[in-house]
């Protein structure tokens, strides 16, 4: 039987820390799915953190001891070996006090000796009370460790421990992976979207008819949800206004829910001010009804009655013709059935953003799948062909075509 130990030489090498926060038992599925998908993982588990999930749970989902002090196999030098062989390291739940120590360099355990000898990307993932997040100590360590390249995500809002409820708590642990999994595929070097506020559009916007009807269509967010995910592995701000959605929100984003076009509109409007990017990724319907009924329309003999439709505010161009700032940076997504390229580089003039991303949908492609295929079109006349592969590939493509705009900002 084979364990992590024999993996190819090649497999992705990550350090999962843990700090002693209730969280913990959450980053047993994080680590679960780092295994599952070919990774090798080393545990490095405060002492403190072993109150909350044992050693033993450690072992047996990583398949490797659990690297626990510096002390232990002294020969091997851990202190400093397990940072310099890291291709990532996560620290997941990243207490208050864990994210203090990183960010003054402070180095009493086998996990804060490994956080000053790492060269690879690292991700903190916090997880604490909301008074404690919102501490201008907890503050000041966070902008530390971003100035310094580290990527700082932002906890989610919901139940804390016992009847608290507010900002800190840890992302959901899919949510959490794809965004460990965004940093790995960056790689070294510092997090390019660091300081930077990004805006993203995802979903699709319904339009009722009656208290049970609408009109809507087929996105299902995904492309929007792995452009707020990859953003906040490069180190962004992220605020993602998601429109009638089912998946998990993306870790380290701030989520503004939304159902209809006029209601995108007004949250577009309002966040785009600080806003350095604005990724329009969503499906916004053209058109709504004048009137819906505020009964269920009852099927007659006669057939339905015409349907009215009034134009839904066109918000892209909207965006793009009033920019918030001198440098803001605003792309747009065109979803077309046929002629993709001449209908592209209409919408983009059209539209007057700076990139245009044009995909082929219908026939099972696009909406709704896990993979995207696309030519990015951009208003200098230049295009950039993303072949078929995870939406996360074309996510990351359409962020190094906006860093590279936002560099000579």
């Amino acid at each position: 039987m084979n364990t992590p130990e024999d993996n190819a030489a090649d497999a992705p090498e990550v350090v999962l820390g843990v700090g002693a926060g209730i969280a913990a038992y959450k980053v047993c599925e994080v680590l679960r799915r780092f295994t599952e998908t070919g990774h090798r993982v080393r545990v490095v588990p405060t002492a403190d953190a072993l109150r909350f999930v044992g050693e033993p749970t450690w072992a047996a989902l990583s398949g490797r001891p659990v690297a626990t002090g510096v002390w232990d196999t002294v020969h091997e030098v851990p202190h400093v070996r397990l940072g310099q062989g890291a291709d990532l390291v996560l620290v997941a739940p990243a207490t208050a006090d864990l994210l203090a120590k990183a960010a003054h360099g402070l180095a009493d355990d086998l996990l804060t000796n490994t956080l000053l000898t790492a060269r690879c990307p690292v991700v903190f993932a916090p997880a604490m009370h909301t008074e404690m997040w919102e501490h201008p100590a907890t503050r000041a360590n966070v902008a530390t460790l971003r100035a310094r390249g580290a990527v700082v995500l932002t906890p989610d809002s919901g139940r804390l421990t016992g009847a608290d409820t507010g900002r800190g708590r840890l992302p959901d642990p899919g949510a959490l992976f794809e965004s460990a999994r965004a940093a790995l595929r960056r790689g070294p070097g510092p997090a390019d979207l660091a300081g930077r506020h990004v805006l993203i559009t995802a979903g699709g916007t319904r339009e009722a008819l009656d208290p049970v009807r609408y009109l809507g269509n087929r996105s299902s967010g995904r492309q929007g949800y792995a452009l707020a995910a990859t953003a906040a592995a490069r180190g962004a701000q992220v605020t993602l206004v998601a429109a009638n959605t089912d998946l998990p929100a993306p870790a380290g984003a701030e989520v503004v829910p939304v159902e209809s076009a006029e209601q995108m509109h007004r949250a577009v409007l309002e966040a785009r001010k600080g806003a350095d990017a604005v990724v329009m990724a969503a499906a916004v319907a053209d058109f709504r009804p004048v009137a819906s009924a505020q009964s269920k329309i009852k099927k007659t003999g006669a057939g339905p009655e015409p349907l009215d439709l009034a134009v839904n505010p066109d918000i892209l161009a909207e965006v793009s013709a009033d920019r918030a700032h001198a440098g803001q940076v605003v792309v747009g997504f065109a979803a077309e059935t046929d002629d993709v390229l001449a209908n592209g580089r209409a919408k983009l003039a059209r539209k007057g953003c700076d990139l245009l991303v044009v995909n082929r949908v219908g026939g099972g492609r696009a909406f709704g799948t896990e993979d995207n295929q696309a030519v990015v079109l951009a208003s200098d006349g230049g295009s950039t062909e993303v072949p078929t592969g995870p939406k996360t590939d074309l996510a990351d493509r359409v962020w190094d075509l906006v860093a590279e705009r936002l560099t000579g900002t």
